[in-house]
């Protein structure tokens, strides 16, 4: 039924002025648009999300929206460059994060978790395998 619908995240913000600054400073993202009710929209790698005002920013304690690349370390270093903080997570059996990255055991897939000026998880990881 959803198989052709493409999907969008929406990500909260408690100040938007300062999330809008945060993923222009951080991410080099602009909105596109943004609409009557003050959300901000970005597209990156051809993917919508909207950033809004809501009371409950920073509640999920989940990944909110994630960013796949192939220069992971490039990324990593870039970001880190730009002061964001990667979190250290442990999967207890799965592995846990080291200087922030987790990797697979063959050292080809990687991940790692940071929060935006509101409080959202999102990640960066390596494409998947083809």
């Amino acid at each position: 039924m959803f198989a052709n619908t493409p999907l969008t995240a929406a990500l909260p913000a408690s100040d938007l002025d300062r999330a809008k600054a945060w993923y222009s400073e951080k991410l080099g993202l602009q909105p596109v648009w943004e609409d009557e009710y003050g959300g901000a929209h970005y597209e990156a790698g051809g993917t919508h999300f909207l950033v809004y005002v809501s009371p409950f920013a920073g509640t999920n304690q989940a990944t909110a929206a994630g960013f796949s690349v192939e220069n992971f370390d490039e990324m990593i270093g870039e970001l880190r460059g730009k002061g964001v903080t990667f979190e250290e997570v442990d999967f207890g059996e799965l592995g846990k994060t080291i200087d922030g990255v987790i990797s697979s055991p063959d050292g080809m897939g990687k991940a790692a978790w940071f929060k935006d000026s509101e409080g959202n998880i999102l990640a960066l990881s390596t494409p998947p395998p083809a």
